[in-house]
């Protein structure tokens, strides 16, 4: 509601009063006055990139899932769930967006724009990976390595490297995920990870964790001893070319 507050939609409570669009105020919107749209918004088509496929609500939607990560409490959560839940319900116009895949991404705003704007929404890794030629870079490859800050459940709901595993799966790849920290390992393995470490060499601090300097070796470190044990083992596995686009 932020957004579109920004592009000019006003949220209204019962008595007809402008609510401000924040998180608060999502149960008490009774009606939304979309006529003062910026008037460009009504000749453009969006494509929404979503890095992640939760639902509008529910226990995988975007206050669960991701208000916690924010900072909000138990209490939070549930209230703007139950936003969300009354908010989807006002703004439906023939579109049923709690059944959405990616209606959570962003704070709700993947399923929230689509009654306003004439969008379609994308798995955000598809679109990137697309402009990258990703598929034509990974056929000579022997072996993929990718990662993010933390290796989580939340790592296969469609975020970058879910995307970058399904590719490479299709192209029958190995692939080895790299994190600052790492959850979840069993599951992360049965979404078919061949392997998922953390490049932490000992226990640190958060702020150390996030230098870039400290973090840039600490990737080289890991995964030039990966590729030392990989040598060891198949010492003719690897060619030159294909170690340079591994």
């Amino acid at each position: 509601i932020g957004m579109l507050a920004a592009l000019g939609v006003r949220f209204l409570d019962k008595s007809g009063n402008r609510l401000d669009p924040q998180g608060s105020n999502l149960m008490h919107i009774a009606s939304i006055d979309d006529s003062h749209l910026h008037p460009a918004l009504l000749e453009s088509s969006f494509i929404i990139a979503c890095d992640v496929n939760n639902p509008f609500y529910g226990p995988q939607g975007a206050a669960f899932v991701y208000a916690p990560q924010k900072g909000a409490s138990d209490e939070e959560v549930i209230a703007l769930d139950k936003g969300l839940q009354h908010y989807a319900a006002v703004i439906e116009k023939g579109i049923h967006i709690a059944s959405i895949p990616g209606a959570g991404a962003a704070g709700g705003m993947g399923g929230g724009l689509l009654p306003f704007l004439r969008a379609t929404l994308k798995p955000g890794i598809d679109t990137i990976l697309e402009i990258l030629n990703f598929h034509e870079s990974l056929q000579d490859a022997d072996l993929v390595f990718t990662g993010e800050g933390n290796l989580d459940a939340q790592t296969g709901m469609g975020k970058a490297l879910g995307g970058i595993l399904r590719i490479a799966h299709e192209q029958h790849g190995p692939v080895i995920a790299l994190g600052g920290g790492v959850e979840a390992t069993t599951q992360l393995n049965e979404m078919g990870f061949t392997a998922v470490l953390s490049i932490q060499p000992a226990p640190v601090s958060l702020d150390k964790a996030m230098q870039k300097e400290f973090t840039l070796n600490n990737i080289e470190r890991t995964v030039t001893q990966l590729l030392r044990i990989i040598q060891h083992f198949t010492p003719n596995s690897l060619s030159p070319e294909s170690k340079h686009k591994s």
